[in-house]
């Protein structure tokens, strides 16, 4: 029997180029929002975005929090300069984000190579982001990639968001495997700790925000880039 059964995605840094994608999303979003642009400039310094370059600093909640998170702090700025703090206001900049978000996606051309690869090996395929579950679908819709994907979950799935072990432990569920059969790609602290709570296999790839060299502690096993995963796989099922 083979070692791997499964292979679990972070969406943004990984399967999305997280510059290239939410930072132009992320511009379009807060000047869409902001009364004038004092207010505009408040809410990219409360997520650490710079908003000229469209870039987000390494430290934002955004990379690897949940879009409560990022509602948390834009909450007072846009509360003090609108008097808007309805469930459905904040309901209207999710859904314009995940609009932007679709509109906006890139992914790095080795990726959708990767991963019919892996499925040509027999490999189920799943997402696990801290973005919304319906974010997820609409830009896996618009990059033609939704099809590879045994199951997309989002924070918001049920399942709790990362560093937790919920959508890992549910990915396994779903196959009736054990989580130590699981490889959990990420390019976070997030996604790895997830990995090494659910007792799974944390791959950190050099794909995203946070340098590989800061995610080697926390990983069982590090790629650069999404063309070398396919390959480790194959290695980690020798060891068997």
């Amino acid at each position: 029997m083979k070692k791997i059964a499964g292979v679990l995605f972070d969406k943004d840094g990984v399967l999305v180029d997280f510059h290239t994608t939410w930072g132009p999303a992320t511009a379009r979003t807060i000047r869409h929002f902001a009364v004038d642009e004092d207010q505009a400039r408040a809410l990219a310094e409360a997520i650490d975005f710079d908003l000229t370059a469209e870039r987000f600093r390494p430290q934002s909640v955004f990379i690897a929090g949940t879009a409560a998170d990022t509602m948390r702090v834009w909450s007072p700025i846009l509360g003090a300069g609108t008097g808007l703090r309805e469930a459905s206001f904040w309901g209207e900049i999710t859904d314009r984000m995940t609009t932007e978000g679709a509109e906006c996606v890139s992914a790095p051309p080795e990726v959708p190579i990767a991963l019919r690869a892996l499925r040509a090996k027999g490999l189920p395929l799943g997402i696990a982001t801290n973005d919304q579950e319906d974010s997820a679908r609409q830009q896996m819709t618009r990059l033609e990639l939704t099809a590879l994907f045994e199951t997309i979950s989002g924070s918001d799935s049920g399942y709790g968001p990362k560093p937790g072990p919920g959508m890992i432990d549910a990915f396994a569920d779903h196959l009736n495997v054990d989580t130590a059969r699981i490889v959990m790609v990420g390019d976070s602290t997030h996604d790895l700790h997830a990995a090494r709570a659910a007792g799974a296999i944390g791959v950190a790839i050099g794909t995203g925000p946070a340098t590989l060299e800061s995610l080697k502690p926390h990983a069982d096993h590090t790629i650069e880039t999404m063309a070398e995963l396919p390959g480790l796989v194959d290695a980690l099922n020798l060891k068997t």
